[in-house]
């Protein structure tokens, strides 16, 4: 089965606004898109270019929090528990209105069990939450080296805490460049946790730029992890080195 790939609009085709980056994306091959923090863009704006594409959004995040202390999420912090709860209200409200497939919930800087569990009661609430309207639910362990201090750096630790909270449409963001360095052995450890698995995103590492360089070999990656049974498209989430179009012979290697 061809791979097919889904243009994390976070990242590539800035130089665009939201609804014409959708459209950027549509033109040179990608099958989907998927967003960082699109609250700005009106979502009948972005709508209109959704359907005018056909392109189908795998997902977008819940707010950062206060940016000026350094928050990067906000569901595992002890004490900011109507914070984050409204953030994922307004994530599930603005995804269900350009019919987001997920929304993936931030944890932030925090540690210890009381973290935990006010992650894992956040997470509760925002399944609940979102399977009224069928979406999903994605946590996502980011590496150290770009976020210290963030709560959930491993996936292991992410099936631990989908096991707590035991809703059915709570799944992993598995990102190929944290994990990368956060541990390798990337072939072995995806296809251990398939199950639990709604997404996965790549990127060059350790550069994070268009995935035609550095230490994973993305073309028999991903074919392999489409043979092990993953057949959604994978998230292109790389910071281009330039124009989004001028770098993109990374997709005929694939």
């Amino acid at each position: 089965m061809p791979l097919a790939f889904s243009a994390n609009l976070g990242f590539l085709f800035t130089e665009h606004a939201l609804p014409d980056a959708v459209r950027a994306a549509s033109r040179v091959g990608f099958k989907a898109v998927e967003l960082h923090w699109p609250y700005a863009t009106p979502a009948a704006d972005l709508r209109a270019a959704l359907n005018e594409t056909g392109l189908p959004v795998l997902g977008l995040n819940t707010v950062r929090g206060d940016l000026g202390k350094g928050e990067f999420g906000l569901a595992a912090m002890p004490g900011r528990e109507t914070d984050a709860r409204a953030a994922i209200d307004d994530a599930i409200a603005y995804a269900q209105a350009i019919r987001a497939q997920n929304v993936h919930v931030m944890a932030g800087r925090a540690e210890g069990e009381d973290a935990e569990r006010t992650f894992a009661d956040n997470l509760a609430y925002a399944c609940t939450a979102a399977d009224a309207h069928g979406i999903g639910i994605l946590i996502e362990p980011l590496n150290t080296r770009d976020v210290p201090g963030y709560f959930l750096t491993d996936i292991a630790h992410a099936e631990t805490i989908i096991d707590r909270v035991a809703a059915p449409n709570l799944r992993i963001m598995a990102d190929c460049y944290h994990m990368q360095i956060m541990g390798g052995d990337l072939l072995t450890r995806l296809t251990h946790h398939l199950p639990k698995i709604g997404h996965i995103q790549f990127a060059a590492v350790p550069t994070r730029t268009e995935p035609d360089h550095g230490e994973v070999d993305f073309p028999w990656l991903l074919k392999a992890l489409g043979e092990a049974g993953y057949h959604r498209p994978f998230g292109a989430e790389y910071k281009p080195r330039g124009r989004t179009e001028d770098g993109l012979g990374w997709m005929a290697g694939f």
